[in-house]
């Protein structure tokens, strides 16, 4: 039997006390699509980059492309994977309009967790599936409440461009609050700004998303039903 040297043995006991080497969790989409939200809820959607997310997964972007093509299909991704957690219903003949605000709204409350996202959706036009879904289901929502289908088609386009454009606004908002906005109108010249300076108080009026809805309940109310 061989001997080992007791310089030998010693290493071989001073290795017992080395931790194990840690094995690198694989870059995977999933991986990806949560470390660049868990970006963008915490520095903002324009801080979000294929190297900044790369730097986050402690690799480089190189080894991001090998799953996601580009920074579009990316954001495209990002918008699919918030679209998943909106509820869309069974079409409700007799409810249809309440149905279509509560998804818009469940979509206008993922926009919202990500300042700024809602660009993703505004850069192009929907390619992941889970996004679809939604255009879909509020498709059916439409035609259950009798909405023409060219109309219907036309009212998805506007009613999902109001939340990203709504959504999007709000994330530009914060540097000057209501009552500061109110004080500036109210400063305004009352010979030159007649109707704004009188009017302030209601310029700057609404609670939560009471202008959201009132805007969707505008397009929804005016569209062309068969009843």
């Amino acid at each position: 039997m061989n001997r080992r040297s007791r310089e030998e043995w010693a290493t071989q006991i001073a290795a017992l006390e080395e931790p194990p080497p840690v094995r690198k969790e694989p870059i995977t989409v999933g991986r990806i699509v949560s470390t660049a939200l868990a970006l963008v809820e915490t520095e903002g959607f324009d801080a979000l980059t294929m190297r900044r997310v790369a730097a986050a997964l402690q690799t480089g972007p190189a080894s991001l492309y090998a799953h996601v093509r580009n920074k579009a299909d990316l954001d495209d991704l990002l918008i699919g994977t918030l679209s998943k957690n909106v509820v869309v219903p069974a079409p409700d003949a007799e409810r249809w309009r309440e149905q279509v605000l509560d998804v818009c709204g469940q979509l206008r409350d993922e926009f919202l967790r990500y300042p700024g996202i809602a660009r993703a959706a505004l850069n192009a036009p929907p390619a992941n599936l889970d996004t679809l879904r939604i255009t879909e289901g509020v498709l059916g929502l439409f035609l259950a409440g009798g909405v023409p289908v060219q109309a219907a088609v036309w009212a998805i386009d506007a009613v999902l461009l109001y939340v990203s454009a709504y959504t999007f606004e709000s994330s530009l908002r914060g540097e000057m609050d209501g009552a500061e906005m109110l004080a500036r109108l109210k400063m305004l010249p009352a010979s030159r700004f007649p109707h704004t300076v009188e009017h302030a108080d209601k310029l700057g009026a609404g609670q939560g998303h009471e202008r959201f809805e009132f805007a969707l309940r505008l397009m929804l109310d005016g569209l062309p039903t068969a009843g």
